[in-house]
């Protein structure tokens, strides 16, 4: 599902439905179907996928189908079902799968636009028709634009999530160890502008402050719990510097690590 697709392709407007009742979708060969949940949430199954709950969208794809859309019995539910083709149609157009969106206003106010060009503008020349063919893909465009768009953005926050949570994971295990910046980026994969701040919405605090909070924790725990002098605890936690790991100390608990002795 991606851009360089959608870039080399036509969308083609055959159809546009609403419902509010269970049914079974088979796309014809090279007919796709967008579907637009209005109210509520539909199930979306397969004889070859699992089920999914959808609030939004769903893409299907003819190879896949049929597709059983299964209302809930004790609840109401709209959805709309948009049939469509890609011109050209020796081309490969893969969107299959649920879809997310951010921008639900949109997207319904650009499908009452299709309806309203297929069903209330009525024309009187071809070339009128042929701006309200125009006009259907444009509206077309933008809708799987925009599916597609902030489907894969969804996506990349949850992958970079992960990512944080394994960073966070890596700095648990291995606090003692000389952890930098770049070398902590390198190893999300990511550069170290986006790295600090994905840490920060993620952890609350900088990479810096996570790592001198937790090692100042982890020396309050070594104080209470074995008879080791100040400075081999300071170096387990991984400070270098003993005076340095006195005032980090005493700026994080607020009086100084001798109290613990």
């Amino acid at each position: 599902m991606n851009f360089q697709q959608l870039i080399t392709m036509i969308p083609v407007l055959e159809q546009v439905d609403s419902s509010c009742m269970s049914q079974t979708i088979d796309c014809s060969a090279g007919s796709h179907v967008l579907i637009v949940v209005l109210r509520g949430h539909i199930t979306i199954s397969t004889k070859e996928q699992a089920s999914h709950v959808i609030t939004q969208g769903f893409a299907c794809h003819p190879q896949y189908g049929p597709f059983y859309i299964q209302i809930p019995k004790t609840k109401e539910a709209e959805y709309v079902v948009i049939s469509y083709r890609m011109l050209p149609e020796n081309n490969s157009w893969t969107l299959n799968g649920p879809l997310r969106t951010l921008s639900e206003v949109k997207i319904k106010y650009m499908l009452d636009e299709l309806i309203r060009t297929i069903h209330e503008i009525h024309t009187h020349s071809p070339e009128e028709e042929a701006a309200q063919q125009f006009r259907k893909r444009l509206l077309m465009e933008r809708i799987l634009f925009i599916y597609i768009y902030e489907t894969n953005m969804r996506q990349e926050d949850k992958s970079s999530a992960i990512s944080m949570e394994e960073s966070l994971s890596y700095i648990n295990e291995h606090y003692m160890l000389k952890l930098t910046l770049p070398m902590l980026a390198e190893r999300a994969g990511m550069s170290i502008g986006h790295y600090t701040v994905l840490f920060k919405s993620h952890a609350g605090k900088t990479m810096t402050g996570y790592l001198r909070s937790l090692r100042i924790d982890k020396a309050k725990e070594m104080f209470l719990q074995t008879q080791l002098p100040a400075k081999e605890i300071a170096q387990r936690v991984g400070f270098v510097d003993y005076f340095h790991f006195s005032r980090i100390f005493k700026q994080e608990v607020g009086y100084s690590s001798g109290r613990y002795l």
